[in-house]
This record gives C-alpha cells, sequence and structure tokens, in this order.
C-alpha cells in the first residue's frame, strides 16, 4: 500500500523548501574508482550506520564478500552495484562507499567501509486522501465528499529484518480495514520468505458501470451497495539479488445488492448477490533498474498470472483468467540526457468477465497520458510509453542543519524536464456505449519531474490526446 496523498504533499513541500531557501548543496558522489589494471584483495568489510537493520540484512544485497580477489573493472561495479542493491532495498536514504588499500606490487589489499543513512521506518500516519482514481479526476469535480480519512501503520524494516507491517484503518468513502505482514526470509540461505494479509472494504459509492468512457456511480446515503472480504497467504522466491518469484494464494467474498444491477445486469457473472471464490496469484520479477523509485539507467521485467475461481466453491462462476506482462528499459544518451521505454500488456480469457473485476486503460498507473479524465475498459490491452528527458538539476544533497534528525536533515533532490508520446489500445469484446475502445489513442507533450528522498517523486505535466484535448496534470511515481 501507497503512502496517503497527504504525506506525499508534505514531503514534497519538504524538499521544494529546502531546495530553494538557499541551503549549501553539493553533487553526490558516493562510488570511490579502483584502478582497472590491479587485483583487489577485500580483507574486511565494514558497516556503519545500520542502527536499526541487521547486519545479515546488508550483507545479502552485497556483490562480494571479504577474501574476494577482483580485478579493478569488476570490482567497481561490485561497489555500484552494491550501493544500488543497497539504495532500492528502501531502507536507506544514503550509502556511500570507502576503500582503504595496501599496494603489494600488482595486489591491492583493501577494506571497504560501507557507510548508510538509515530512513525513517515508523510511519503513523493520519489518512486523508481523494478516492478518485488519480488526483486529477478529483481535481476534475472537486467533490470534498469523495474523501477518505482515519489512519494507517507502515513500520518497514521491522525488527530490523526488513519485514514490513501493515495496519490500516479508513474511514469517509471507502471505507477500508487491512492488515499485512511481510517476513522476506525464513531460511538460512535468505531466498525464501513469507507473507499473509486480511482486508475487509465497503463503500456508500461504488462505479457501476462506464458511459461515454467515464465511470458511472452509485451512491446509497444508508448503505453500502458493495463489501468485500479478502484473505490471502503468500510464499516469496528470491534466489538471487534480482530475481523475485512470488506465489499467493486467497479468498475473495463479495456481497452486493439487488439496485446494483438495476445499473449494470454484468456487474457480476449472472447477476449474482453473492461472489465467493479462491484465487491464485504468481508474479516473476526481474529487475535490473539502478534505482526504482526513479530509474534512469537499466531494465525491468515481469510476467502475472492471475486466476479468478478455482472450481473449488459449488455453484460459483468466477471464472477470470488474466495475464499481463511489463517491459521497461532506461538509456543515457549523453552526461545529462536520458531516454525510457515501456511496453505493457493485459490478456484475459474470452469467458464473460464481471465488471467488478474488469480492467483496462484509466486504472492505477497503467494509462495513456492525456487521457487522465477517462477510462477504457476492455478484455485486452497494450500501452507503449517513450520519454526523453534533459538532467536540469543534477542529484545534489542537502543539509538542513535545524532539523536534528537525521533521517530528515540531509536530503538529495534532483529535477528533470521532459518529453514524452504515448500510445495505447484497449480490445471491448462486448457492446458499450463507449467510443475509446478498440480504436488507437496516442497522446504527447512536456513536463517538469521533481525526486528526492524516501521515494518522493512530483510530476506536473502538460499532456495534448487525439481528440486535441490539453490538460495540466499532477503525478506522483516516475512516469516509466
Amino acid at each position: 500500500m501507497g503512502r496517503s496523498l497527504k504525506s506525499r504533499f508534505i514531503l514534497a513541500g519538504l524538499f521544494l523548501f529546502s531546495a530553494f531557501a538557499g541551503f549549501s548543496a553539493k553533487v553526490s558522489d558516493s562510488i570511490p574508482q579502483a584502478s582497472l589494471d590491479q587485483i583487489f584483495v577485500i580483507d574486511a568489510i565494514y558497516l556503519k550506520g545500520n542502527k536499526v537493520t541487521k547486519d545479515f540484512i546488508i550483507y545479502r544485497e552485497m556483490e562480494f564478500r571479504a577474501g574476494d580477489s577482483l580485478q579493478g573493472k569488476i570490482f567497481n561495479n561490485s561497489l555500484r552495484q552494491t550501493r544500488e542493491n543497497l539504495l532500492n532495498t528502501s531502507l536507506f536514504n544514503f550509502v556511500t562507499m570507502q576503500i582503504d588499500t595496501n599496494d603489494i606490487n600488482h595486489f591491492v589489499n583493501v577494506n571497504v567501509t560501507i557507510d548508510m543513512v538509515e530512513r525513517w521506518y515508523i510511519w503513523p500516519f493520519p489518512i486523508f486522501e481523494f478516492a478518485d482514481r488519480n488526483f486529477n479526476a478529483w481535481l476534475k469535480t472537486k467533490d470534498f465528499s469523495k474523501v477518505n480519512y482515519g489512519g494507517y501503520l507502515v513500520w518497514d524494516n521491522f525488527r530490523g529484518r526488513k519485514e514490513k507491517l501493515t495496519l490500516l484503518v479508513r474511514l469517509g468513502y471507502d471505507e477500508r480495514y487491512q492488515l499485512f505482514y511481510e517476513k522476506p526470509y525464513i531460511n538460512k540461505k535468505q531466498t525464501l520468505g513469507l507473507g499473509f494479509g486480511f482486508l475487509y472494504s465497503q463503500s456508500h459509492e461504488i462505479a457501476v458501470q462506464t458511459l461515454n468512457d467515464t465511470l458511472n456511480f452509485l451512491k446509497l446515503e444508508n448503505n453500502y451497495p458493495s463489501r468485500q472480504y479478502k484473505a490471502f497467504t503468500q510464499v516469496i522466491l528470491r534466489p538471487d539479488i534480482h530475481n523475485t518469484h512470488t506465489f499467493q494464494l486467497g479468498y475473495e467474498h463479495f456481497n452486493f445488492l439487488d439496485t446494483v444491477f438495476k445499473v449494470n445486469p454484468r456487474y457480476s457473472v449472472g447477476s449474482k448477490k453473492k461472489e465467493n471464490y479462491f484465487s491464485v496469484y504468481y508474479k516473476y520479477k526481474s529487475d535490473y533498474r539502478d534505482f526504482v523509485a526513479y530509474p534512469l539507467h537499466g531494465y525491468y521485467f515481469d510476467l502475472i498470472f492471475y486466476k479468478h475461481g478455482l472450481g473449488i466453491i459449488p455453484d460459483n462462476e468466477v471464472d477470470v483468467l488474466t495475464l499481463e506482462s511489463t517491459f521497461r528499459k532506461y538509456w543515457q544518451l549523453s552526461k545529462r540526457f536520458y531516454f525510457a521505454s515501456l511496453l505493457t500488456a493485459q490478456f484475459a480469457t474470452d469467458k464473460p468477465i464481471p465488471y467488478h473485476l474488469r480492467t483496462g486503460l484509466g486504472y492505477g498507473r497503467y494509462f495513456v497520458r492525456g487521457y487522465e479524465y477517462y477510462v477504457i475498459d476492455g478484455s485486452n490491452y497494450g500501452l507503449s510509453r517513450s520519454n526523453l528527458k534533459f538532467s536540469l538539476l543534477p542529484t545534489k544533497v542537502f543539509n538542513i542543519n535545524f532539523i536534528p534528525v537525521e533521517q530528515f536533515s540531509k536530503i538529495h533532490f534532483a529535477m528533470y524536464l521532459n518529453a514524452f508520446w504515448d500510445m495505447g489500445y484497449v480490445e471491448q469484446r462486448i457492446p458499450t456505449h463507449n467510443e475509446l475502445p478498440n480504436r488507437l489513442i496516442y497522446g504527447y507533450g512536456l513536463g517538469l519531474d521533481l525526486v528526492t528522498y524516501y521515494d518522493v517523486v512530483l510530476r506536473m505535466e502538460v499532456s495534448t490526446n487525439k481528440m486535441n484535448e490539453t490538460g495540466f496534470f499532477i503525478h506522483f511515481m516516475a512516469p516509466i
């Protein structure tokens, strides 16, 4: 679960204030360079700054060990990759590497010191967020009745073992109660992990159909048109640093009111008021990005298999299989120019898909920029994104002296100008009152991206779509 919109605004405001308040800054340079034609023998590895994180969690992410003998180029790459691995755990704001050498002819004995600034791990945040699909959809209506409030506790790096604990109580427009716990390693080799979760949600207002490529809502002041229960357990297999397999078995239960089917008889299979079924989910992820929150180098690939309904519960008609895959690639073209590309696609079985399980473009992070106000429902879809970036302000490090807490007093900040072009296509197999499915759409524009610590990304974009509609949009994650 991502942090609330309020917390994103707080952190974004902090780094914007810091960036323009005149504090001294320096370009971050955390990787020492070793001579390429020598052999480096690693005598010892010293860890500094990990006041909470256990040593074995850090060693798991390292590309070298004490006693290794590495040629200079390989040693340099191992230092760089180890730093990236540690930053991508989301446990540290800063990681710096230091080497102390003792030359003995062609061989160099070296001690490596890894100095870390840990993040703040306990986030007891109040919830104040907008319940629309994204901030721009809410901004169009400015409907303050569509507000969620409450509180949640996210405890990252629980017990210093990279465990994660989430407790959520959300009231208001969409009520939600959630518990999630994940333990990444349960075996000595640190390759196998476990997790479990429980979710209960109900809402006074739900989207019941898509008309004119926008969501049509049903609101009941004194009742809940939809209730959902879900429980799941998962197994995580991470055989190496960059590849992860996640297996999840779940049970899902839905209750719907008759009023829902008066608006949309296809909301559930056979207009049934109750749905109970088991589900199975599998995800393979191969991640070679330099910085997962805002990558500039490397690539990412995933493959997702999701089956709703396993034929275990009698009289259960839900039988939905979806396959989804995403590939992202990042290049550095010159010192300050970068390019990134994304391809993603989803395929579903030919069997009837109830509306409440149907997806397409316009939900979550997958949409064609310029179409933020629309949803494009369908069984299958494809999306392509391209971004050309210019580093307007390379990564700098700021020290805020009046903040006494190290986890917040030292921040990094970067700014990028970008031009983009997106294309998408959604296949809709049943007749609808919508214009955008079954046709190629595209959008293009310019944007400014601000990036700082705690994975905060603030994007401001001006986009134009195929219908020549132009708008200003705000997002809170990397575009690709």
